[in-house]
């Protein structure tokens, strides 16, 4: 479902020159009011995008009555803001020019971000024949899409030598066999161990070659008569420590080193994932420093952000299905209340299981307030929150505190839920796991790239 945008600034401020960008992804433009890392105007226009956000969500609540509905028409449902994205474009423009982003489609392979991802110039990171066919499907030129999967499945192989998907990972000799057995003619990145102890998504316990067989896998490619064309790394996702970059890229400069003296000609860096909303400005200007100290400006610099795009972008609002007074454990003196969502881990909450996250609850609707919607606070009523399926394990949190007390047929809303979430949902227990998503943008720039 499409909404009619409302943009929250000037069309001059969105900088509509972007609508011309494909493959020139350096194009010049001016960043109008956000050349000063975003500044007051950015965080101005977030503020009246969370407006919108909510306006939309209280309008699509109201529609339903729980009382007389069909079956599913109380599902939870999303509200994205397009316009989000965009923001975060220009703030990855502002802070990383040299660095091209190839959006991790796993995060969110949701189309419109994949449409908008494509209008903004943008490479796609993708794990899987179906995520290369998402990334097709926005009518790229094969070459924005990197097959950034160190352990490919030959099928796959094949299919990508079709479609001509050439850029792909590789971080083992029996790699190196099969590429060369199914894909010859592929430009390979050999991608490296790096440090990602404190980061919250780890991958070097299963990808990635250590620099001490990094050239003997760089010597067999040579005499396998393939051609690596560059190096990638990944400091893990959700990274804590901006470091991780400075000595990933140090790493990558000794690979860079060791490919040359055995005769590959490198051109590209893929410096992976591991970006987050907020700690954004600090990680880009330590991995900016490393760029610059040690790469130098004809080689050429991509990035694998996915949460860092998507996280804010999406919000959700699920129904209260059911409700059970108790006894607050903590306190025996006082009540507590456990609450029934229509959905759950095995749903849009899956984050809460494998990619660590924290939902918070906040109020929608309450029929018996007229003054919503309520943020959570330390005061108030406790109550666990409780997914839809009979595992004991659904649970989405297991003690706030609500200033109201909400009855089956309310409404919560949790924001912060566009990454690792939909793309993972179940039909566990039979609960859908397609579910409505509310198309909006906050901003004119994105609204004239979408034609919304």
């Amino acid at each position: 479902m499409v909404m009619a945008p409302t943009a929250c600034m000037p069309a001059e401020v969105c900088t509509l020159k972007l609508c011309q960008e494909t493959d020139d992804y350096n194009l010049n433009w001016d960043h109008g009011q956000f050349s000063n890392h975003g500044g007051d105007d950015l965080l101005q226009s977030r503020l009246a995008a969370k407006k919108l956000v909510l306006d939309i969500l209280k309008k699509r609540a109201a529609e339903v009555n729980v009382d007389c509905c069909a079956p599913g028409d109380e599902d939870a449902f999303y509200v994205a803001d397009m316009g989000e994205i965009y923001r975060q474009h220009l703030r990855w423009k502002l802070n990383l020019s040299r660095v091209r982003p190839f959006y991790a489609v796993k995060c969110n392979p949701d189309p419109e971000i994949l449409r908008l991802m494509a209008k903004l110039g943008n490479g796609f990171d993708c794990a899987s024949k179906a995520e290369i066919d998402l990334a097709l499907q926005t009518g790229i030129d094969p070459s924005r899409i990197i097959y950034a999967q160190p352990c490919k499945t030959k099928s796959y192989l094949r299919y990508a030598a079709q479609v001509g998907v050439k850029q792909m990972t590789f971080d083992n000799a029996d790699e190196l066999y099969k590429i060369k057995a199914c894909y010859p003619e592929a430009e390979l990145y050999l991608r490296i161990l790096t440090d990602d102890s404190n980061s919250m998504c780890q991958f070097s316990m299963k990808f990635g070659a250590s620099l001490d067989v990094a050239r003997n896998l760089l010597e067999l490619a040579h005499q396998l008569e393939l051609k690596v064309v560059g190096v990638s790394f990944h400091v893990g996702s959700g990274a804590e420590d901006p470091k991780a970059f400075l000595k990933a890229v140090q790493d990558a400069r000794l690979v860079f080193d060791q490919a040359e003296e055995i005769g590959h000609e490198l051109h590209t860096l893929d410096v992976g994932g591991g970006f987050s909303q907020d700690s954004f400005e600090k990680f880009s200007g330590v991995l900016s420093e490393a760029l610059e100290t040690y790469f130098p400006p004809n080689i050429r610099v991509i990035a694998e952000p996915g949460r860092y795009y998507v996280a804010n972008a999406f919000t959700l609002a699920a129904n209260i299905i059911a409700r059970r007074e108790v006894r607050d454990p903590e306190d025996p003196t006082n009540d507590a209340y456990m609450l029934y969502l229509n959905d759950g881990v095995y749903g849009n909450f899956s984050n809460i299981i494998f990619d660590h996250q924290h939902p918070v609850a906040q109020v929608l609707s309450c029929a018996s307030s007229a003054n919503s919607p309520y943020a959570a606070t330390s005061g108030g009523i406790t109550y666990s929150i409780w997914g839809p399926t009979c595992d004991g394990i659904d649970v989405i949190t297991k003690r706030t505190s609500l200033p109201a007390l909400l009855e089956v047929g309310d409404w919560l809303y949790f924001e912060e839920m566009g990454a690792y979430t939909k793309c993972s949902a179940t039909r566990f227990n039979g609960f859908s796991d397609n579910h409505e998503v509310i198309y909006i943008s906050s901003e004119a720039g994105a609204s004239a790239l979408l034609e919304y």
